[in-house]
């Protein structure tokens, strides 16, 4: 497939290089046009557009950059996209660390579905709860024991399956988080939230979610990672994730 990936950092960058190897055709873009992304283009070996060449004519639109960028795309990016092109969000909303206050998703609005209204198109909401590293290094081929899992969500189910099948070919276990509307069940500091889990426990992990919860814990992510210290290893947060919401 045609894949357009708008952002190159730790999530973008790792899903060009991923589905590249995959066979994928994959354009890459951010917000510092073709000249800012040229490098990390040819080093990957993907073709460098600016944010309009990343969504032309592309069977897949992959959007990995924070939460107030998405609101400063141009209004009309996604207007000559086919409605059934699958549009995907990696964001995750991080106040206090590194967005700013958001007050419609503080007052309880799903994120991904205040990204739909940002952009004015609906999105599925995957590879989210994934950390950088455990998507870059802990891919494994299906069936291998021990295969980790990743969430996704949507209320367009062949545009969620197309995702889902990416979600394999790049290492994981894809598992169906439901509905947009339910893919809360996925955002920050969650049970399934980059806890490292197999599929069976990613299930169970989505259906203890409470909400109302999860926002809780994240407003206290500072003080956590403080005592992380200035370099934490993906083991130390992946512990400090899992204690957040013990399944146990």
């Amino acid at each position: 497939m045609k894949i357009g990936i708008i952002g190159t950092g730790n999530i973008g960058g790792v899903l060009a290089r991923k589905l590249k190897a995959a066979g994928h055709e994959i354009r890459v873009a951010n917000s510092r046009g073709v000249d800012g992304v040229r490098a990390f283009a040819e080093e990957v070996g993907v073709e460098p557009v600016d944010i309009r060449g990343a969504v032309n004519g592309a069977d897949v639109i992959v959007l990995s950059i924070p939460l107030p960028a998405l609101s400063a795309l141009p209004a009309d990016l996604f207007a000559s996209v086919p409605a059934g092109v699958p549009i995907v969000d990696t964001s995750n909303y991080y106040p206090g660390l590194r967005d700013p206050k958001i007050e419609a998703i503080d007052q309880g609005m799903t994120e991904s579905i205040w990204v739909t209204r940002q952009i004015g198109r609906p999105v599925i909401k995957a590879f989210n709860n994934l950390l950088a590293y455990t998507l870059a290094e802990l891919g494994r081929a299906q069936g291998v024991e021990g295969r980790l899992a990743a969430a996704v969500a949507g209320d367009d189910q062949k545009a969620k399956e197309t995702v889902m099948s990416l979600v394999d070919r790049v290492g994981f276990d894809p598992v169906d988080g439901g509905t947009l509307g339910e893919s809360w069940r996925q955002q920050p500091c969650t049970p399934c939230y980059c806890c490292d889990y197999d599929a069976q426990t990613m299930r169970r992990a989505l259906a203890l979610a409470v909400k109302g919860r999860a926002p809780v814990i994240r407003n206290e992510l500072p003080r956590h990672f403080q005592l992380l210290g200035p370099n934490p290893s993906h083991d130390d947060v992946v512990a400090m994730n899992r204690s957040f919401n013990p399944l146990d």
